[in-house]
């Protein structure tokens, strides 16, 4: 990079939930940063990917901030989620607000809309998932949000494929300040990970779980140190709201939880490059979600 002048800035990626946030981020990264699962709200603290771009005139990297989907809150741990996804917009080079135009979520997107439109922010709307949705349909309902909130620019883009991410991702480089990089060159999140590891787990848990667990379930980083040998030893607890969830976590005979382990140990030693023993166990804890220590563990602020 040396000699070569560098663009640096931030690009928060907002959205209702399961509009595909945490999927565009990983895929402007080019490797898995942020957890995706088919179950709304996946995302819960505020995680940030870096993407490096080039260009002819700079070299860029671009600090992406995967925020929660941002929806009515009920609960405290939900009020925790929409605060973080409204901090991660604040002051951001570019706010990015990603649509599922196949699913649209009116009654979430509305009110973002809304809430962007007096926001000071450079906006940017991307409407996702163009692998799936009709070109007409998908075309008009560009008009009417553009008509709502000025959007700088309006990218059409499939997270899941790549088509048209590679366009947009130098687009928003271009858009980028020119400063110096706040990140080393190789490295592509801000997550420990001790954290990204209990993240890869929570994965697991829902795609293996499906509907069967309730959204109330979380992964507590426990232990994380490496052996002689040079291979990782991690402890985590599964932590669930009510006795009757153990069962289904655990399954017959502990299958469940096993399967949940093999998977996530396989995906961790991966991502890590070295032999991972993933050790978990499942605790019944009724007020974890009014749990400040819990909240600090996945990343959030304890709002009150």
């Amino acid at each position: 990079m040396s000699g070569t002048p560098s663009r640096c800035g931030v690009v928060a990626v907002i959205g209702a939930p399961n509009a595909g946030k945490s999927t565009l981020v990983n895929a402007l990264v080019g490797q898995k940063v942020a957890i995706t699962s088919a179950k709304a709200q996946t995302t819960r603290a505020r995680m940030l990917g870096i993407a490096l771009a080039k260009n002819e005139d700079a070299a860029t990297q671009m600090i992406l901030v995967d925020t929660p989907g941002i929806f009515a809150p009920r609960r405290k741990l939900d009020r925790a989620m929409v605060s973080a996804a409204w901090d991660g917009a604040e002051a951001a080079d570019a706010v990015l607000l990603l649509v599922d135009p196949v699913k649209q979520r009116r009654h979430e997107l509305e009110p973002l809309i809304e809430a962007l439109a007096g926001r000071p922010e450079r906006k940017i709307l991307v409407l996702n998932k163009v692998d799936a949705a009709k070109k007409e349909p998908l075309l008009a309902l560009a008009q009417e949000l553009g008509e709502k909130t000025d959007f700088a620019e309006v990218f059409f883009v499939s997270a899941l494929t790549g088509d048209g991410v590679v366009e947009m991702k130098q687009a928003l480089a271009d858009m980028m300040p020119e400063g110096v990089w706040h990140y080393p060159e190789d490295q592509v999140s801000d997550a420990s990970e001790r954290l990204l590891a209990a993240e890869v787990t929570r994965e697991q848990l829902y795609k293996q779980l499906h509907e069967e667990l309730p959204y109330d379930s979380a992964v507590r980083p426990e232990s994380y140190q490496q052996r002689p040998d040079g291979s990782l030893e991690i402890h985590q607890q599964i932590v669930i709201a009510r006795e009757s969830q153990r069962p289904i976590v655990l399954g017959k005979g502990g299958r469940m939880i096993k399967a949940i382990g093999e998977a996530a140990r396989k995906e961790l030693a991966e991502m890590l490059g070295v032999k991972v023993h993933l050790f978990l166990h499942v605790k019944v804890e009724e007020g974890w979600a009014e749990s400040k220590e819990v909240y600090e563990e996945m990343g959030l602020d304890w709002v009150k």
